[in-house]
């Protein structure tokens, strides 16, 4: 294994106000952009040529990561004119590949982190002699997952979508979105025009009598799609339930980066992150949080699985509870917000103008 294709064009609009300003993969989790966690894992599986198919915002990957080299990759950057769907990523970055015709290509999501043992993923396609293998994850509740069920031989026999009734599941077994091609059934995918490799390729391929082969391996894995799964992928990485070899720190139950300010009696716990920067008053509480660089959290707030935007203030004594807050935004003090609100990008709250509960 040598080369991958990672898709990183996504608009993650479940993610916004977070990626109004910041793509998606770019997005800090544990003190980096998410896809450097996401590239050194690659490079550590032995990859050391990597396609970024690239759209939206797609103008601030390449100033930040370069050529690769600081991470011992080489990287290469497709911007699509036109959103081409998953497969059609896949498609549109192929002339970049350096592989021969029966060769492995790696090809995972920008938005999965997971701790897949990807040598073992490459090992489970070359000795099935698969056309492509899936990396599938086992869930307890399916009904929000299209299904892939396998034989006894891990060869996948059909792709469901997402089951309505509970005779429909029949498999907790899910496309956990990490594959490997062979490099010639890349060339398959039509070109200039959108195509899902979830409903259209891998479909067709089946149907083609192609060899599909599906892992489970359940180790970590979670879909930072929404801003409560992002807070918490973020924090799982501080606090080592998620492994990646970029944490820029020791695991623990906090991670200060540089520049950023902690009044001695704060109190940060269950994977805190406080970006460069960013500055943490007397008495504030906060667990299992993110905060960006540049964000102020002034005296006595509590801030819970929460994540807090490049250069926004919370104020004092203020409350939130599973919130977003966008970049330079401004909540006042004495407020409380909680159950998954969003305040947006340079968005004022006065003081005292959002409660739960009285205010005295």
């Amino acid at each position: 294994m040598t080369e991958a294709i990672l898709l990183v064009g996504g608009k993650g609009t479940r993610l916004r106000p977070l990626t109004v300003n910041t793509p998606k993969p770019m997005v800090p989790a544990a003190g980096v952009p998410f896809l450097t966690h996401q590239l050194a894992r690659a490079k550590a599986a032995g990859v050391d040529h990597i396609v970024l198919a690239t759209s939206y915002l797609a103008e601030v990957f390449e100033p930040y990561f370069g050529d690769g080299s600081r991470l011992g990759l080489h990287l290469e950057y497709v911007t699509e004119v036109e959103p081409l769907g998953t497969g059609g990523a896949i498609r549109n970055v192929a002339s970049h590949l350096r592989s021969g015709p029966d060769d492995p290509v790696l090809i995972f999501n920008g938005d999965i982190l997971t701790g897949l043992d990807i040598p073992a993923l490459v090992h489970e396609h070359e000795s099935t002699g698969a056309d492509v293998s899936l990396h599938l994850s086992r869930v307890e509740d399916p009904r929000a997952y299209g299904l892939v069920p396998t034989d006894a031989t891990g060869r996948v026999t059909a792709f469901l979508e997402k089951p309505q009734t509970p005779e429909e599941i029949v498999t907790d077994q899910i496309n956990a979105g990490a594959y490997v091609f062979r490099r010639s059934v890349i060339d398959t995918i039509p070109t200039g025009r959108p195509v899902s490799v979830e409903r259209e390729t891998f479909p067709d391929l089946l149907s083609s009598g192609a060899h599909l082969q599906g892992m489970v391996d359940s180790t970590y894995w979670l879909d930072l799609g929404t801003p409560q799964a992002f807070v918490r992928g973020s924090a799982d990485l501080v606090l080592g339930r998620a492994p990646s070899p970029a944490v820029p720190g020791r695991c623990g139950e906090r991670l200060v980066l540089d520049t950023a300010v902690v009044a001695p009696d704060a109190k940060l716990t269950e994977g805190t992150v406080v970006g460069a920067g960013a500055r943490v008053g007397e008495g504030a509480r906060i667990s299992g949080s993110t905060l960006l660089d540049g964000a102020t959290v002034e005296p006595g707030a509590v801030i819970t699985d929460s994540l807090i935007g490049r250069g926004a203030t919370v104020g004092a004594r203020t409350i939130l509870t599973g919130a977003v807050i966008g970049d330079g935004a401004h909540v006042g003090a004495d407020n409380e917000l909680q159950a998954g609100v969003r305040v947006w990008c340079d968005a004022v709250l006065p003081p005292a103008s959002v409660r739960f509960s009285s205010d005295q």
